[in-house]
């Protein structure tokens, strides 16, 4: 039993149909009306910094991090606080680190970014295929929760109609990116963030007046509720069934840092700024936006842990996804009226539309590399038109066999493929992205050695974490064939991601370092400061 009333399953029910109806209206009305690449591509960069900051914000915040994040911090609690707070340091890597050099040097896409620098198709097609690499696992995550979260909600359990809603609402996904672009997908992302914060903050208010705003007490009833005792409130409790729970804390954290800025649905959101004082500023913006989430969902995380105990957590999610929506019910109480009912069909509204937005943001990311980097820098040049088309066949032809496997893994623990997503970006992406942006000498070599080595090695140790096999919540719970001693592979393939790239940037001989940094130097203004050389 999910607690919810007939009345707040109905009232969600008919939200859900309304946000859906809406926001497909909000991307055929904003959608670009003729074959203009740079209107589908990036909207003409016609956001302001605020709107495009909530954008950054709303793509940034997947469903997986709300559901997975606030899961984390109802079962660990302090482990849980550290994992957010490093999502929102991550943004801020991005936002003093990259974000500029990204948006000087790309046009629509991570391969625009890398090839500036280093031309040829082979650097589109090693990028493209590490964004659909990195991303396509992060789309199943919500896809194949979809099922489960609707069915969580509305109070139904028959697997059929599970995956009906995994492929009713992928289907809808699919359309958000191919009829609306960026730009509508950007406005989706913003009334998401809008509605999510804005519902999370009243819940948080709520769950802070039970205890008289009283952050201690609201920290120690957790605790005590939590069956870990002063444990909750101390560092180690996730990992502490293994080896080495420090070490194994400091790679998860490392690899959320790097791997979230660099996931390329976010760092697509950078070309969508006209100038680089735009994109500051629209930082300036979304970097505030994942603070106050974090905030909210740290309250409401503790709220439900407090309020209704780790255990009535894990019955109905052994995975605590269900934790944010619980822990908003339980801030109502055993009565709950008119308004409150309202107030909760918006928060779970919100989830709703933070599960489309987020898999459509992936979606046009993946489908814009896909015909950007592939098919329209191939031996033919396309034209605008033909290019359009293709851009939005390939957002089918990512979103169909995304579909398709979502429907075949919803049975399995979807923990390691959010594992993979971030270690991919942290190892493989991230290395890729500083080297380009910032070593003269870096060759084309070593860039593909970075992604593919930084990717094969993330591939390779994350078949022997306790995710994959050995533990109850694994993807196989019942063979065990771990052999890598951490739960997360960052502490040893963001290293590696690195490696690869100076080993493959020395192997390429001094001549062609010294030519890669003749032409490094010959965009490098353009890249670190937008600046154009004289005579050029």
């Amino acid at each position: 039993m999910t607690g919810f009333s007939s009345s707040a399953q109905a009232m969600s029910l008919v939200a859900f149909t309304v946000v859906a109806t809406i926001t497909l209206l909000l991307c055929v009305m904003t959608g670009p009306d003729r074959d203009d690449l740079d209107e589908f591509y990036t909207g003409y960069g016609s956001l302001s910094p605020m709107r495009n900051g909530l954008a950054i914000a709303g793509d940034y915040i997947s469903a997986a991090t709300v559901l997975g994040t606030g899961g984390v911090i109802a079962f660990f609690g302090y482990d849980g606080v550290v994992l957010a707070l490093s999502t929102a340091l991550s943004l801020m890597l991005l936002m003093f680190l990259l974000a500029e050099p990204l948006r000087n040097a790309g046009r629509f896409t991570m391969g625009d970014a890398l090839a500036r620098r280093m031309p040829g198709r082979a650097v589109r097609i090693t990028a493209c295929a590490a964004t659909l690499a990195a991303l396509l696992p992060l789309m199943l995550v919500q896809l194949a929760g979809t099922g489960d979260l609707l069915a969580f909600i509305l109070g139904f359990s028959s697997e059929g109609l599970k995956t009906g809603c995994i492929i009713g609402l992928g289907a809808l996904m699919i359309s958000y990116a191919a009829i609306g672009g960026m730009k509508g997908t950007a406005l989706i992302q913003i009334l998401k963030i809008v509605m999510l914060l804005g519902s999370g903050a009243v819940i948080a208010v709520l769950i802070l007046n039970k205890f008289d705003w009283n952050l201690g007490g609201l920290f120690n009833q957790a605790a005590r509720s939590s069956g870990a005792g002063s444990s909750f409130l101390s560092s180690g409790l996730q990992f502490a069934g293994g080896p080495n729970p420090r070490l194994d804390m400091i790679s998860s954290e490392l690899t959320v840092v790097l791997g979230g800025a660099c996931l390329p649905h976010i760092t697509m959101r950078m070309y969508t700024a006209g100038s680089a004082r735009q994109i500051r500023h629209s930082m300036s913006w979304a970097v505030p936006a994942v603070a106050l989430f974090v905030l909210i969902i740290t309250v409401v995380g503790f709220g439900a842990t407090a309020l209704i105990g780790r255990e009535a957590i894990a019955a109905e999610d052994p995975q605590g996804n269900t934790a944010y929506l619980l822990g908003a019910r339980a801030a109502f109480g055993a009565d709950v009226s008119t308004a409150e009912t309202l107030l909760f069909t918006t928060v779970t509204a919100a989830i709703f539309l933070t599960v489309l937005a987020s898999v459509a943001g992936m979606i046009l990311a993946c489908a814009n590399s896909l015909a950007h980097d592939v098919f329209a820098h191939g031996k033919k040049q396309l034209s605008p038109r033909r290019e359009m088309t293709l851009a939005r066949a390939s957002a089918a032809a990512v979103g169909i066999p995304a579909i398709l496997l979502a429907t075949l893994v919803q049975h399995h623990s979807l923990q390691p493929l959010v594992t993979l997503s971030f270690c991919l970006g942290a190892s493989a992406i991230a290395p890729a992205l500083v080297y380009s942006l910032f070593w003269r000498r870096y060759t084309r070599a070593g860039l593909m050695c970075t992604l593919i080595g930084g990717s094969v090695s993330t591939l390779v140790l994350m078949t022997g974490t306790n995710l994959v096999s050995g533990s109850p919540i694994s993807a196989f719970p019942g063979h065990d064939f771990t052999w890598f001693p951490f739960t997360t592979t960052g502490i040893v393939s963001i290293p590696l991601g690195f490696l690869f790239g100076w080993l493959g940037t020395v192997a390429s001989g001094r001549g062609a370092a010294e030519e890669q940094r003749k032409q490094y130097e010959a965009v490098e203004g353009w890249i670190l400061a937008g600046a154009v050389r004289r005579g050029d």
